[in-house]
């Protein structure tokens, strides 16, 4: 079978596995071993993003694209690669357009072929104590889902040509499993020797076989058993003399044999064949490749009807090789927030030569917003995906953190001060210079000198290390002290007549706005007063 060259990840079948691919299986990588970490992927609200994008028609598909959400790709190569493909999907309507039927029609018999891959049989008297436990002997489970992966090749074989490298080797993949062994057990026949289950080409004319049908219906042993009686007329006129004596105790045992017959040949066939066959394919490294290019494919056509439903057209960032980190958007949008809002509000914002950028601005103007937008944009880039901008340009991220206020346990023994500290010490140490690092806040739970100082020595590191650093604050004083040597650059959030436009322009906010958030949320002087008395 020809490799997908960009398979970067394991596939989401492998040969010990016990269950279908689930979404909660898969998890962030530690600190510094990934683009993203656990932390960050939940303050970014990845899960929210993965929901925003899901377009997808297959489970294999959903954990792909989820997958990718962990994992992004650190590969300038591998990211232009998927934007290739989505731009012929885009341009090729009849190529879409058939992988769009592809995908419905997997979609159809996917949960049958897990099913074989991953059920217990219980036979006729077993109760079902899972989704994954089924009543029977497999039989409705094995044609089902052996047709789901022959059907699959076949819609593959009926694509037409695809010109991006990306596209044609997922669907290359696809229809490189009609030469493996597994393919060939599934197309059938299949025959049980006393030893393994072989296929046509394997099959000795010495050896014993019993040739396998996924039906409790065996038409050649029971045209056999037939054919036996006519002989035995035609040949031994005494076996009818034999057989008007013994029909009256024939008839005796005719029910019994009946009740056995169902669960001997069932049992049979569960254990001897269907089994054995579905443990051949768990194991089939051709079969793992091929699910993993569905689920590729399934993540592709996701993108694309992502740009479509979204309101506004949705570029493909170009993806630039530097030495630090860099970004430029242009009207950037949120990927979740904006997808079904024509008028969010976007914004600009340029990381090439300042390495350090502080967001000022009132509570509830937009801040955090606006740096999770940044994080979730660098992470759609970074998957091959549409950003929700103008214009985007940008470079690779070896890593993605964002730091938020931690809120301190009794078993960490440092308090908030300290719990915080740890995470930004990790964050530093596996920066680097192509790392986009974003921190709401820093040095909480300690006093006001000491936060300036110790938050200046912070960034003055970061500096050094030249990430893109980006820091939330309120504490402009701290700001101030950098724009004076000329260091960094300021964004504030805009109000106007005391509200907020959400847009992020330049220059250092030095007011909080908070009496107005007390006021809108019902706890200001005068509602605390009136709370009392009240009282």
């Amino acid at each position: 079978m020809q490799k997908n060259k960009s398979t970067l990840y394991p596939t989401l079948l492998q040969s010990d596995s016990v269950a279908p691919p689930v979404l909660s299986d898969l998890q962030p990588a530690a600190t510094g071993e990934g683009v993203l970490d656990e932390s960050t992927f939940r303050t970014i609200e990845v899960e929210k993003l993965f929901e925003a994008l899901n377009e997808t028609s297959t489970r294999i598909g959903r954990s792909t694209l989820y997958r990718s959400l962990l994992q992004p790709l650190q590969s300038r190569d591998d990211i232009a690669a998927k934007q290739d493909a989505l731009r012929e999907l885009a341009e090729h309507e009849a190529l879409r357009s058939g992988l769009e039927q592809l995908l419905a029609q997997a979609a159809q018999l996917e949960n049958d072929f897990y099913n074989l891959l991953y059920g217990t049989f219980l036979g006729l008297t077993g109760a079902s104590a899972n989704p994954l436990e089924m009543g029977g002997y497999g039989y409705e489970s094995y044609v089902k889902g052996t047709r789901f992966m022959l059907d699959l090749v076949a819609a593959a074989e009926s694509l037409p040509p695809a010109q991006s490298d990306y596209l044609n080797n997922l669907i290359a993949d696809i229809r490189g499993f009609a030469r493996s062994r597994a393919y060939t057990l599934m197309q059938g026949p299949v025959y049980r020797s006393e030893k393994t289950v072989l296929t046509r080409a394997e099959k000795r004319w010495y050896i014993p076989t019993v040739r396998f049908s996924p039906t409790m219906f065996k038409p050649m042993a029971l045209l056999s058993t037939m054919v036996g009686i006519v002989l035995a007329v035609q040949f031994l006129p005494f076996a009818l003399e034999i057989a008007s004596a013994v029909t009256p105790v024939f008839w005796l045992f005719l029910l019994p044999m009946s009740m056995i017959y169902v669960p001997v040949v069932g049992s049979f066939d569960r254990d001897a064949c269907i089994y054995p066959l579905r443990n051949i394919y768990k194991r089939c490294v051709e079969l793992q490749e091929t699910m993993d290019s569905l689920g590729k494919l399934d993540e592709l056509i996701s993108f694309h009807r992502y740009a479509q439903t979204f309101k506004r057209p949705l570029p493909l960032p170009e993806i630039v090789q530097a030495e630090n980190h860099q970004l430029e958007l242009s009207g950037v949008r949120n990927p979740v927030l904006a997808k079904n809002n024509p008028d969010y509000v976007g914004n600009d914002l340029v990381l090439t030569q300042e390495r350090l950028t502080f967001v000022t601005g009132p509570n509830s103007g937009g801040k955090t917003a606006f740096c999770k937008t940044l994080a979730q944009t660098q992470l759609l880039a970074q998957i091959g995906c549409y950003v929700p901008a103008e214009r985007a340009k940008l470079s690779v991220a070896d890593r993605i953190f964002y730091q938020v206020p931690e809120i301190s346990h009794l078993s960490d023994g440092e308090g908030r001060f300290g719990t915080e500290l740890k995470r930004t010490r990790e964050i530093f140490i596996a920066s680097s210079a192509q790392s986009l690092v974003i921190m709401d806040e820093l040095s909480e739970g300690t006093t006001h000198v000491e936060k300036i100082e110790i938050s200046t020595d912070i960034l003055n590191g970061f500096l050094q290390k030249h990430c893109s650093t980006l820091l939330i604050t309120h504490n402009h004083e701290l700001v101030l002290h950098f724009q004076q040597q000329h260091i960094g650059q300021a964004r504030q959030a805009e109000f106007s007549q005391d509200h907020p436009t959400y847009r992020m322009i330049p220059g250092v906010s030095t007011v909080s706005h908070a009496d107005r958030v007390a006021k809108k949320i019902g706890f200001s002087r005068e509602d605390i007063a009136n709370l009392l008395k009240d009282g």
